[in-house]
């Protein structure tokens, strides 16, 4: 009687454990479908980075920069956004503005490699749309407004510029991608946070 007993509980116990295994195995499956899922939606909803380029898209024009020294107050820039030049001894962060920025700043901000987009404040709500994603993820992509430019949208980097109607034209992400932190740049290493806001 004593080992029945003795062989009733221990299938009991086996009974319990298998049970418990069954509830740790089904716990772990969700669990595992839920980070799925989680890490899923916050890759979609991360903003698409560039592709890389190998190579300027065609019409860049380039330019020559002879003096880029710390000045302050304001400096007459011969081009329209600047492409270079004497600027402000502290650089703008990257990233997007949804106003005018200090065109001297902007200008230190290219020496350190950083693509500025400018854009004309009338643009389709869209176009400012898809520049704020485009700065969102680059690291050296500085977007603002900009008064009085000759297009839209046009794209610079230290001496080198490229005019824009719209800003899914696939030269600009080209431009951006091949001139951030590119060939020209003047202070390769140097930050595009850390300025001024």
């Amino acid at each position: 009687m004593k080992r029945a007993r003795r062989e009733a509980v221990e299938q009991q116990r086996r009974e319990r454990a298998r049970a418990a295994r069954r509830t740790n195995l089904v716990t772990t499956g969700i669990a595992v479908v839920v980070i799925l899922v989680v890490a899923g939606l916050a890759l979609r909803s991360r903003p698409e980075a560039l592709p890389d380029s190998s190579e300027a898209p065609k019409g860049v024009v380039s330019k020559e920069i002879e003096e880029r020294n710390h000045i302050e107050g304001p400096v007459d820039y011969p081009d329209n956004p600047p492409m270079g030049g004497n600027h402000a001894p502290v650089w703008q962060n990257c990233g997007f503005y949804d106003d005018t920025i200090i065109k001297e700043q902007a200008v230190h901000s290219l020496e350190h490699g950083a693509v500025w987009v400018t854009y004309d404040p009338s643009i389709p709500q869209e176009d400012k749309d898809r520049l704020e994603q485009m700065a969102q993820a680059e690291g050296f992509l500085l977007v603002s407004a900009y008064d009085g430019q000759p297009s839209p949208i046009v794209a610079t980097g230290w001496g080198r510029q490229l005019d824009f109607e719209e800003a899914d034209d696939p030269d600009l992400a080209r431009f951006v991608s091949y001139f951030q932190v590119g060939p020209q740049t003047p202070e390769p290493g140097a930050p595009c946070t850390g300025g001024t806001m």
